[in-house]
């Protein structure tokens, strides 16, 4: 064989081996890529299932905390409206009372109920004298008056507002012309 001819071969196959080399030494930093996109990918699946877990667990125990405020809303007031009816049944246990202690005692009852009131929000409307308003009074009747129209002239039972909300409307008699 020719010398030029081997020289040639072995040239040819330094070539090929330098592009294998090349091309196994950028495969193995594919896969290294490769490796690390996929471990990458499953830390951020993980994170994404842990905050999902935290959201849940946070909605839960928002409607945990829901539950026991609407369950126990009413406590403070139930435990002041108790001093109200301890007021009465110590005013029924009495055996030898006037009139006027009794009456007494029921305007002490309704000075406490009154601050109970005072104390949860709760307001009283009493609109004798005002313009008829159909958001805080109902008309139980009509009658005729030398005042103006749709003055409410007397109330037949208060209303009441919780924080400015309508518990219930003043149930009145409203004047009309003659």
């Amino acid at each position: 064989m020719d010398l030029s001819k081997i020289k040639k071969n072995n040239t040819m196959a330094t070539e090929d081996t330098k592009k294998q080399t090349k091309t196994t030494k950028k495969a193995n930093e594919i896969n290294k890529e490769i490796t690390e996109l996929k471990e990458l990918i499953a830390k951020l699946e993980a994170d994404i299932l842990y905050s999902k877990a935290e959201a849940e667990n946070i909605r839960k125990r928002s409607l945990e905390e829901i539950e026991k405020a609407r369950k126990f809303a009413v406590e403070r007031f139930s435990q002041e409206i108790l001093l109200v009816k301890d007021s009465l049944d110590a005013a029924l246990i009495i055996e030898k009372a006037s009139l006027d202690d009794y009456k007494n005692g029921m305007e002490l009852t309704k000075k406490q109920l009154i601050n109970i009131f005072e104390k949860f929000g709760i307001e009283e409307i009493d609109p004798v004298g005002e313009t008829f308003d159909p958001n805080y009074h109902q008309a139980m009747s009509m009658i005729e008056s030398e005042d103006d129209p749709n003055k409410v002239l007397t109330v037949m039972q208060k209303g009441y507002k919780l924080n400015e909300r309508m518990l219930r409307p003043a149930l009145v008699s409203v004047s009309k012309q003659k």
